[in-house]
């Protein structure tokens, strides 16, 4: 894991980010700053695959919300310890979304309020297919958990299953809703009603 850089304003951050494309940013700005919506806006602009982690303060906020909605992969406490920050990191690397169960419920909780109040399906707006496959029994299950925050490994033990067997659950739901993360997979979810148990 290498470090290419660190800046403290949005100019040489913006330099640092077009120059180096890195795997991972580490955003220590609120996301709704001006100069995180020009990073976020760089990212996507210039095409680049950087994934963002924000350094939050604490509790959910709409903040957490706003990043998500731009882009973010994950958010981390600044007090969080070293190992977990480059667990974070390298979870993210991986395609993974990282944030604490609790965190990712309420997250999506207000996007799915947010989107409804809107008169929009965020759901849609992030390419999700409207004429899903059929999910078995199991395979709801595990989507219901997704969305309610449930990492594999708990899963996994909630469900008597091992953790590969929830992933290549999670491999062939995703496959078959078009979904590519288990952000997408979450409000999917929301949005057919598949997020709590019936």
């Amino acid at each position: 894991m290498d470090v290419l850089g660190t800046a403290d304003a949005i100019t040489p951050a913006i330099d640092l980010v077009r120059r180096n494309n890195p795997d991972i940013l580490l955003l220590g700005w609120s996301p709704s700053s001006p100069n995180s919506q020009r990073l976020f806006a760089t990212i996507v602009e210039a095409k680049l695959a950087t994934r963002v982690i924000v350094l939050t303060n604490g509790g959910v906020k709409e903040d957490h919300v706003e990043a998500v909605r731009q882009g973010c992969c994950g958010m981390v406490p600044r007090q969080t310890s070293t190992e977990l920050l480059l667990k974070s990191i390298r979870k993210v690397y991986a395609g993974e979304f990282w944030l604490d169960r609790v965190t990712t419920a309420e997250v999506i909780r207000r996007l799915a309020k947010r989107s409804t109040a809107n008169g929009t399906n965020t759901a849609s707006r992030l390419g999700v297919r409207e004429n899903a496959a059929v999910l078995s029994t199991r395979e709801r299950e595990i989507v219901m958990l997704v969305a309610q925050g449930f990492k594999n490994k708990e899963m996994a033990e909630r469900m008597f299953i091992s953790e590969q067997t929830v992933k290549n659950h999670l491999h062939n739901i995703f496959d078959k809703l078009g979904v590519s993360d288990r952000l997408e997979l979450a409000l999917f979810a929301i949005h057919h009603n598949l997020h709590e148990a019936s």
